[in-house]
């Protein structure tokens, strides 16, 4: 039996740099499922070229005359907003590239192992993204049998609890890296004045940010703050031990204990 051919990657290549350009166009020549749509010096060109080809992916150069990187993403309608990749020279426009939404970035010159890890990113996002869409065609069919064209996945699963999208992953500085974390892999977190300590299933991130920034970016229905300066997993709870003055210990699925204070005992209902 033959396998299926692969699911192309329509790919439109933005970098005002000829070589730069080149450069990529050579590397992606292996892959069996990028093909190479386009190639434009700047972001005016880049616009027309998606509404010409309408590419699945895009590597994006930040530092380009006229528009920039940044810039061109925003002229972009969300209709035709391709994945994309970021690539640049300079390190310092990581934390704005994620927060564009990009798949990725990459730094010039880009290494091998990199383009690949990229383009792994890419491909797991392209399998979501169908599943989102065969996800959405499934409610759809669902909305119109119920007479409720506007049902949620949430409200199709347990009747109504709806709640806001969240991001399927966390980005962030740690020291001289930018790092992306799942919420699933997280254990719990702990904050000293402006600096929180991630605590994942492989190691501990230390970045500069507060509590309450990290609790507005994380799914309330699945982490709880248990103190002024501690944020748990709730699937990860295994024990409450009730202590003095109506505060309990609260233990993890690591065997960590944590202390919940009195202050938040309204939370015990949710770790449970």
């Amino acid at each position: 039996m033959n396998a299926e051919p692969p699911v192309v990657l329509r790919t439109l290549i933005v970098d005002d740099e000829p070589l730069a350009r080149r450069g990529l166009v050579l590397r992606l020549a292996g892959e069996a499922d990028v093909r190479i749509v386009g190639e434009c010096a700047n972001g005016e060109d880049a616009l027309r070229a998606v509404a010409h080809h309408e590419p699945d992916l895009m590597f994006l150069d930040v530092q380009m005359p006229g528009l920039d990187g940044f810039a061109t993403l925003r002229a972009l309608p969300a209709s035709r907003m391709p994945m994309v990749v970021f690539v640049t020279a300079y390190d310092h426009y990581a934390i704005r590239a994620f927060e564009a939404a990009a798949v990725d970035y990459v730094l010039k010159p880009i290494e091998d192992s990199r383009l690949q890890q990229a383009l792994f990113r890419v491909r797991q996002q392209r399998r979501e993204r169908q599943a989102e869409a065969h996800c959405a065609r499934l409610l759809g069919l669902l909305g119109e049998v119920t007479g409720r064209p506007a049902l949620s996945l949430d409200e199709a699963l347990d009747g109504g609890l709806g709640g806001a999208s969240r991001p399927a992953w966390l980005s962030f500085r740690d020291g001289e890296r930018i790092v992306r974390v799942e919420p699933d892999e997280i254990r719990w977190v702990d904050a000293a004045g402006d600096y929180m300590c991630i605590h994942t299933e492989r190691e501990t991130h230390v970045v500069r940010m507060t509590l309450r920034e990290l609790e507005q970016r994380l799914d309330p229905r699945r982490f709880a703050r248990i103190h002024r300066s501690t944020i748990v997993a709730v699937d990860r709870v295994r024990e409450l031990r009730a202590h003095i003055n109506g505060e309990y210990f609260v233990i993890l699925d690591s065997g960590q204990e944590l202390k919940l204070s009195r202050s938040y005992r309204d939370r015990l209902d949710l770790l449970r």
